[in-house]
C-alpha cells in the first residue's frame, strides 16, 4: 500500500494547465495536502519542481527571500522559466535590494508618501486617459489642465496667477484635444469620449470657447471631484477608526462606504444658478437677474435631512441621500463612474488590509468651488 500510495504521489503533476481550464484540481491539492504537503513532481512539462500546498508553508517561503527568490535571472516567477535573455524585469520578479527600491516608488510601506499625488491623483488621471483614449505617456497634463480650470488665481500658491495665465494654458490644452478631435472625427466612431463627441450631431461643430469648455469641463468632472472624494474617505477612516474596522468586518458596506465619504467630503462646494425671473424661494423674494448659489457642503450637512449628519458613519439606513452631484438635468453624468472607482480603491485597500497614519495636517486648494485637497502625507503602518 505504501509502495502503491508513492507511485501515486509521484505521478502528480499540478502544473498541467488541463486541470485549471477544466477546473479539475480540487482532489489533486486534496491529496497532497493530506500525504505530501511539500510534494517532488521529477518529470513534467516544465522540468522538476517542489510543491509546497499548505498554508503555513506556503507563508513561510513567502516571507524567506534570503532563501528563496523572485528574480527573474534565476527563473522569474512562474513554473516556466524565462528565457534566458528575454526576460521581462520587474519588482515582482526581483529580490532585495532592487525589489525594495521599485515596489517603493508604486506603494511605499512604513514611509511618509502624499496620498494625492500617489494614489488619488494617478488613479483619476488614469481613468480619464482610459476614458478619451488620450496618449498614456501624456496623462499628467490631465491633471494639469484640471488644476488650472478651477484654480483660484488669487491664491499664493495657485497654478496660474491671472486669466490672461489661465487663457493661455487652456488654449494649448485645446490645440492638444483638437488634434486628437480631428483625427477621430475623419476616422469610423470608437468607443470614448473623444470621438464620441467628435462624431455626436451635438457636439462635432463646435466653436472655440465652447470645445475648449466642454474638454475642462470633462477634465474637472472627471478629475477633482473624485480625487478630492478618494483623499477625504482616507482622511475620514483614519480619523473614525471604529468606522474604519466596520467596513473592514463587514465588506459589503463598501457601496455605503462610498456614498458617505461622497456625502461627507462633498467635493463640489456649490453650484451657481441666475435667476431668470422674479421669483420667491421659502419666503424671500429674488430678482430676475440675482445670482443664486446652492451651497452643497451646507445640503450635506442639513441635520433636518440628514441624521447625525456632522459624523462619518459608513451603515447609514440611506447613504445616498446627499447633493453632492446634484439633482435632475444637470446631476453629474460621471457619478456611477466616481462611485465605482472609490469603490474598486477602497475593495483593494481592504483585500490587502492596509491600515494608514496622516504624518500631517492635509493641505487644502485655496477654492470656494472645489473642496480640494492638494497634498495629504500619509504611510501605511503594516
Amino acid at each position: 500500500m505504501a509502495q502503491a500510495l508513492e507511485r501515486r504521489l509521484t505521478s502528480i503533476d499540478v502544473s498541467d494547465p488541463i486541470l485549471y481550464q477544466d477546473d479539475s484540481w480540487r482532489p489533486l491539492f486534496a491529496q497532497l495536502r493530506r500525504d505530501d504537503p511539500v510534494h517532488y513532481c521529477e518529470a513534467s512539462a516544465f522540468g522538476p519542481y517542489w510543491s509546497v500546498t499548505r498554508y503555513d508553508d506556503i507563508f513561510v517561503v513567502e516571507l524567506d527571500h534570503e532563501n528563496y527568490s523572485s528574480s527573474s535571472e534565476l527563473g522569474g516567477i512562474q513554473v516556466t522559466d524565462q528565457p534566458k535573455g528575454q526576460e521581462y524585469a520587474n519588482f515582482i520578479r526581483m529580490d532585495p535590494p532592487g525589489h525594495t527600491a521599485h515596489r517603493r516608488t508604486v506603494l511605499p510601506r512604513h514611509e511618509t508618501f502624499d496620498w494625492v499625488a500617489r494614489v488619488s491623483t494617478e488613479l483619476t488621471n488614469m481613468m480619464l486617459a482610459t476614458l478619451f483614449d488620450f496618449p498614456w505617456e501624456d496623462r499628467e497634463r490631465l491633471t494639469w489642465w484640471s488644476d488650472v480650470a478651477i484654480a483660484n488665481i488669487e491664491a499664493p500658491d495657485a497654478v496660474v496667477h491671472s486669466m490672461e495665465e489661465r487663457n493661455a494654458e487652456l488654449g494649448k490644452m485645446g490645440e492638444y484635444f483638437r488634434k486628437l478631435w480631428d483625427a477621430r472625427a475623419s476616422a469610423a466612431p470608437t468607443f470614448d469620449l473623444i470621438s464620441m463627441l467628435a462624431h455626436s450631431e451635438a457636439t462635432r461643430n463646435l466653436q472655440a470657447r465652447e470645445f475648449i469648455g466642454t474638454i475642462a469641463l470633462l477634465i474637472v468632472g472627471g478629475n477633482d471631484t473624485t480625487r478630492n472624494s478618494m483623499t477625504g474617505g482616507l482622511m475620514a477612516l483614519v480619523e473614525n477608526p471604529e468606522q474604519f474596522e466596520l467596513v473592514r468586518s463587514k465588506r459589503e458596506l463598501i457601496p455605503s462606504l462610498v456614498s458617505e465619504t461622497i456625502r461627507y467630503q462633498t467635493p463640489v462646494l456649490h453650484m451657481r444658478r441666475t435667476a431668470r425671473n422674479d421669483v420667491e424661494l421659502a419666503g424671500r423674494r429674488i430678482a430676475k437677474g440675482d445670482k443664486v448659489v446652492m451651497w452643497y457642503i451646507s445640503g450635506n450637512r442639513d441635520e433636518d435631512k440628514i441624521e447625525r449628519a456632522d459624523q462619518f458613519i459608513v451603515d447609514r439606513p440611506k447613504p445616498r441621500q446627499h447633493l453632492s452631484f446634484g439633482a435632475g438635468i444637470h446631476r453629474c453624468v460621471g457619478d456611477r463612474l466616481a462611485e465605482q472607482q472609490i469603490r474598486i480603491l477602497w475593495e483593494e485597500i481592504l483585500q490587502r488590509d492596509l491600515r494608514f497614519e496622516m504624518m500631517g495636517p492635509p493641505q487644502r486648494l485655496y477654492s470656494n468651488f472645489i473642496r480640494g485637497i492638494r497634498a495629504l502625507p500619509v504611510r501605511i503602518v503594516n
